[in-house]
């Protein structure tokens, strides 16, 4: 039925993909406006089914290739924000491909396993050859999830069981933590708080949209926890030309959290974990040193608060290694690691101490899914095999210095180029620019992302090459000089 659906309009099926993968376009074709007819066709057809105003155009992904995404008008794409920074290898990459029509898995995505209860024969051998292979050092235990949101949410759990386990000594909950919980009443159901940052994106599940504090339509309408939230950095660029204003944003953040940590001790809401993004993505792209971060973790310590690093975004190889927090040099791991999008499942990496002591604490139908885990093995592989983090490092530095020569050429426009491997990100001298850049990069055949208040943001494949970077940074540059 896959390899059928993929033979839709005389495309040739999933089989012979890997036999193509090397005619990725040699470049951006628009061939209409975007969206083009077509796509409009369809967005009004799923307006009467679903809401459909954040449908930027419908994509036909049995004719992308590599890099290159191609939409239902026939528009070939430079894909330089990737499903929202969630794919490895670009599209239809032959060893994934290959992966997926594999008979020994058909089993697995048709019977659909509940991992929590009933396994595959194989999930200890998948687990080791794909997560545990990339594990982040000293974390070595593993719990699979569905998504980024849902991996936060759990983590925070998990944060909140140990804490409570602590406070008891270790001993079992009592009938009384039983019978009021199912009332939602102390002390089954205990005043504790998770403290986030201004700026950060979480998900948007009920607990982590509590934390999620970069957008107001995120939130709007959705009641939500008393949980406090700090200050995070907010750097000026370029870093070198501003040591002594950013070591103070620093101090000032570090300052903010523990004054809320104590805020809300002081009225019996302790703060059970703390969960930071390596980089705010969704809110703008904010970086922070390992410096910083290296006193944050000590403040968590201090204060017994569990410090969860939120890697949804940042995890998977776009920042040069396969965990951005690698770079803080830390003392000792995080006490959890979540992970989604270019990891293609979701989960969390967690210390001994956050392994539930019951079964069903962490839990739901899925768990995750065995598909998503073959392929992320393959994955693993190629990513190994073909040096792909060196080559992203190399890339990103390219992709870096490119930027910071074009906020030279148009200070006008545009401002505070910052970035980590291909994990970069440009600010525009307001929205409605950034947003004409975007628009009109796309009509050149370039797609880009937004993130932020004014914010455009890069987020290629780990294929993504020099030979794409001059594509991109051409389309860009015809762009500007047209405002």
């Amino acid at each position: 039925m896959l390899a059928r659906r993929f033979l839709a309009g005389g495309v040739r099926p999933l089989s012979q993909l890997a036999a193509t993968y090397k005619d990725e376009p040699a470049g951006p074709s628009v061939v209409t406006k975007v969206p083009g007819p077509k796509s409009q066709q369809l967005k009004q057809s799923l307006e009467s089914i679903q809401s459909s105003g954040q449908v930027k155009f419908f994509a036909d992904y049995a004719k992308s290739r590599g890099n290159y995404l191609v939409d239902v008008d026939g528009n070939v794409f430079l894909d330089v924000y990737t499903q929202i920074s969630s794919l490895p290898l670009g599209y239809n990459h032959p060893e994934l491909v290959d992966a997926a029509l594999n008979p020994e898995h058909v089993s697995a995505m048709v019977s659909r396993p509940s991992l929590g209860s009933f396994p595959t024969a194989d999930l200890v051998e998948t687990l080791n050859n794909s997560l545990i292979a990339v594990a982040p050092k000293g974390l070595g235990l593993v719990q699979t999830l569905m998504c980024g949101a849902c991996s936060n949410e759990n983590a925070i759990k998990s944060a909140m069981v140990r804490h409570m386990f602590d406070k008891r000594g270790g001993k079992p909950p009592t009938a009384e933590d039983l019978a009021s919980c199912m009332e939602n009443k102390e002390p089954g159901t205990p005043n504790l708080a998770v403290l986030s940052f201004d700026g950060s994106f979480h998900g948007r599940s009920f607990g982590t949209l509590t934390c999620t504090r970069s957008k107001p339509m995120h939130k709007l309408d959705f009641p939500a926890f008393d949980w406090p939230m700090a200050k995070f950095p907010r750097y000026k660029y370029p870093l070198n030309k501003n040591v002594d204003y950013n070591a103070q944003q620093d101090k000032q953040s570090l300052q903010s959290v523990r004054e809320k940590i104590d805020e809300w001790a002081a009225k019996s809401h302790p703060v059970a974990a703390l969960i930071v993004e390596p980089v705010q993505a969704e809110g703008g792209d904010h970086h922070a040193s390992g410096d910083y971060f290296r006193k944050l973790q000590a403040l968590c310590k201090e204060k017994n608060v569990a410090f969860i690093v939120d890697e949804v975004q940042t995890g998977g190889g776009p920042s040069g290694a396969w965990w951005a927090h690698e770079a803080w040099n830390l003392p000792e791991p995080p006490d959890m690691v979540t992970f989604a999008k270019k990891m293609l499942t979701g989960g969390f990496y967690f210390k001994p101490q956050y392994k539930p002591d019951q079964p069903y604490r962490i839990f739901n139908t899925w768990m995750g899914d065995p598909s998503k885990l073959v392929l992320l093995e393959t994955v693993v592989d190629v990513v190994k095999r073909d040096h792909l983090l060196r080559s992203v490092a190399s890339v990103g530095e390219k992709l870096l210095k490119g930027l910071e020569a074009l906020q030279d050429r148009y200070p006008a426009l545009l401002n505070s180029a910052r970035g980590i491997g291909t994990f970069c990100s440009i600010s525009c001298c307001d929205a409605k620019t950034r947003d004409a850049i975007i628009e009109k990069c796309l009509a050149q055949g370039v797609h880009l992302g937004a993130c932020g208040e004014a914010a455009i943001r890069f987020r290629p494949f780990l294929t993504f090459t020099e030979k794409h970077l001059a594509i991109m940074f051409n389309a860009l540059e015809t762009v500007l000089k047209t405002l």
